[in-house]
């Protein structure tokens, strides 16, 4: 996973610092994430994942898709509906 956080990073021309900033942690803490140190919390990988407009398996290597799953949310009707 960290081949991917971090050519995603640098394919964005951003440092190490702007997106610990993004993510609200130490800069130290992101460059743990990405030197594989540290795992990343669940709720990072999905700000990152945002971030990036692609999905966590992606991050995660389960996929080499990089577009994003369909988003699905329910409507007042209660019918489902992708976006």
């Amino acid at each position: 996973m960290k081949t991917r956080i971090k050519n995603l990073r640098e394919d964005n021309d951003l440092t190490q610092k702007q997106l610990s900033e993004f993510l609200n942690i130490s800069q130290v803490a992101y460059s743990y994430y990405e030197l594989n140190k540290r795992s990343i919390p669940l709720e990072l990988l999905s700000k990152l994942a945002d971030f990036y407009n692609t999905s966590i398996d992606y991050l995660l290597y389960r996929t080499d898709e990089i577009s994003p799953y369909p988003k699905t949310i329910k409507n007042v009707s209660k019918e489902s509906t992708t976006i």
